[in-house]
């Protein structure tokens, strides 16, 4: 899928081209020049058409996985400006991070990407609406990071709110194994989605820096980027707040299965001890003595096993009034 866009009147215009990529392009954009043209899993055929028409030659491989900055974020010497950045997908089942490619070459910022991304379609819909909200391709660019930062910072906001109600759940009088289970599943889902919105928000600010540092923005963008940055480093102190409350509250949810489990404990623990002494009454007159007057009576038998209630008994009812069997 390839998307072109262009300035008119300050605002975006553009979207997919289908079928004769030049002819939908001239009807689209007519004698604007793009400033942004988004590729999602770009065909063969579009990619040899972007080479064409703008001299821009995309590898196969340009949307990697490497770590190292040198590898993610560099410029050619023909004036080609590569970044790889992170983005997230708060998706319900199985949140990710996935990566995307910029090339910012002859004033026309190139995204490649792999899946639809929720940040791409909320700047489309606000540089359509807004106007002079872009000015150029390096605007683009920049606009995307501060909508990556929005986006994750209204999912850290779904994030606390999840939590308090996990905490309603936790604190309560009393936490059953089953709901731990419930409650821990809970718990772990959003720390994991905190740890990747920590990882995006960290990715951006090194494409961010390395901005900067290249000196490709003006003053007015350079000011910008640095009031997202300012964003993200509120954003990571707000990560680590969720991070504690993550940890407090899975300790507290493991220190209610412990409690349940020392209760089913405490229970044979009781019982062991209440048969200690019907099971010693027991091995007593189970001996083969010659002498054991009991034996011999009619009522020995009976005796025995009055006995060996009591016995029974008289611990259950000490232990009961102590209260350790509540």
């Amino acid at each position: 899928m390839l998307n072109m866009f262009c300035l008119e009147n300050g605002r975006l215009k553009g979207g997919q081209l289908q079928q004769d990529l030049i002819g939908a392009a001239e009807q689209m954009l007519g004698a604007l020049p793009p400033v942004w043209v988004d590729l999602e899993s770009p065909t063969a055929e579009e990619k040899l058409w972007i080479q064409e028409r703008f001299g821009l030659s995309i590898p196969d491989d340009v949307v990697d996985e490497d770590l190292e900055e040198s590898a993610r974020f560099y410029e050619e010497d023909n004036g080609e400006l590569h970044l790889r950045t992170d983005f997230l997908i708060d998706d319900e089942e199985a949140p990710v991070n996935v990566r995307v490619a910029f090339i910012l070459y002859n004033n026309v910022l190139f995204s490649i990407r792999n899946v639809d991304i929720p940040v791409f379609r909320l700047l489309r819909l606000r540089a359509r609406r807004i106007p002079a909200l872009i000015e150029d391709a390096k605007d683009v660019l920049l606009k995307l990071y501060d909508a990556d930062a929005e986006y994750s910072a209204d999912v850290l906001e779904g994030i606390y709110d999840q939590l308090e109600q996990v905490s309603a759940r936790v604190l309560k009088s009393e936490v059953n194994d089953t709901e731990a289970g419930e409650v821990l599943a809970a718990i772990a889902r959003e720390e994991d989605l905190n740890s990747r919105i920590r990882r995006n928000v960290m990715d951006t600010r090194r494409a961010l820096s390395f901005m900067m540092r290249s000196r490709m923005l003006n003053a007015e963008q350079f000011e910008e980027a640095r009031q997202i940055l300012r964003d993200i480093d509120s954003l990571d102190s707000h990560t680590e707040f969720l991070f504690d409350k993550i940890n407090f509250l899975m300790d507290a949810t493991v220190g209610f299965i412990n409690i349940n489990q020392n209760k089913i404990i405490k229970i044979f623990s009781v019982a062991s001890v209440a048969l200690l002494p019907p099971t010693l009454i027991a091995s007593i007159y189970g001996m083969n003595f010659k002498f054991m007057p009991e034996l011999d009576q009619p009522w020995g038998y009976p005796f025995a096993l009055g006995l060996m209630l009591a016995s029974v008994a008289a611990p259950f009812i000490y232990f009961r009034r102590k209260g350790w069997l509540r």
